[in-house]
């Protein structure tokens, strides 16, 4: 009874076998798609990058400096402060890389043997912003007209003093105006010491005329009871440099990651940053990249 009750159950199973579909040929695991080999970590990797408030106020660096460690896997100690500040850092050794808008003073730092190497990297320009009155009467004119009047107004004018770009910048102008308002101790006239973003606060909480670089007035515009009075003469271009340390000075320095920090800001992935930064928002670019250019292209000498 058991062999026969067996020999059905093997029929019945050949049976089955023979209706069961065909057995499907396994397929290889497809193959994941290639990926770029991470950069090797620099054997340095900490690097230092003095540079201006106008960076940091306008949040350029917010964007540059990650995409740069991002891509470089260096680490970036920022220091924003005025430009001769920055030039001053580089001088004693206490920065790797700076990113300034002090032309002359930035030559004279290079004349002195402070930098490895300076390449022009972008521009964009200064503007004279007041309150919307404009009790000087300044709107419309030139630079130099613009700071005589307020000189003969007496108007309230918020100076940085900090020898940034932007105050050796407007102590320039102050000149051309055959006017010295540090040096006549003019009441109206107002150091505050302090950075872009600081500085146009106090403009605007005092009535008071300032100038800025467009792109720090325009991150911060929404916070300031100040309009753009002068604006778009050649006079008014602020260009920036990127500088390398010394490494003949200061052999400590990071030059790998200083040259790292040039280069990327002078390639395309940098070109990319600089270019569009701002422009969705404020509806044009805060910043012009200069990388395919020379000095003599922007005026300077």
């Amino acid at each position: 009874m058991r062999l026969r009750l067996l020999s059905k159950l093997w029929i019945l199973s050949v049976l089955m076998a023979g209706c069961a579909p065909a057995a499907t040929v396994a397929q290889p695991a497809p193959t994941a798609a290639p990926t770029a080999a991470p950069l090797p970590a620099p054997a340095n990797p900490q690097l230092i990058l003095a540079t201006t408030t106008s960076t940091q106020d306008s949040g350029l660096l917010d964007v540059l400096v990650p995409a740069f460690e991002k891509q470089t896997r260096y680490t970036v100690k920022v220091i924003a402060v005025g430009s001769g500040a920055a030039l001053k850092l580089g001088q004693d050794g206490n920065a790797d890389v700076l990113l300034v808008h002090s032309p002359a003073a930035e030559k004279t730092y290079m004349a002195n043997g402070f930098g490895d190497d300076r390449k022009l990297v972008m521009h964009n320009d200064f503007i004279l912003v007041g309150p919307a009155n404009d009790p000087a009467g300044i709107k419309g004119a030139g630079p130099a007209d613009a700071f005589k009047k307020i000189a003969a107004a007496g108007a309230t004018f918020i100076a940085r003093g900090d020898a940034s770009g932007t105050s050796t910048k407007e102590l320039d102008f102050w000149k051309n105006a055959g006017f010295d308002p540090k040096g006549n101790k003019a009441a109206w006239y107002i150091e505050t010491g302090q950075g872009m973003g600081a500085t146009l606060t106090v403009a605007s909480e005092k009535g008071g005329y300032t100038l800025t670089d467009r792109a720090t007035f325009l991150a911060n515009k929404a916070n300031l009871n100040l309009e753009i009075l002068v604006e778009g003469n050649n006079a008014l271009l602020n260009i920036y440099h990127v500088i390398t340390v010394s490494t003949a000075k200061w052999p400590k320095v990071n030059s790998a990651g200083a040259r790292a920090f040039a280069d990327y800001v002078l390639s395309e992935q940098g070109k990319q940053l600089i270019s569009t930064f701002g422009a969705d928002k404020y509806g044009q670019p805060l910043f012009f990249w200069d990388g395919d250019k020379t000095d003599a292209d922007l005026g300077l000498k």
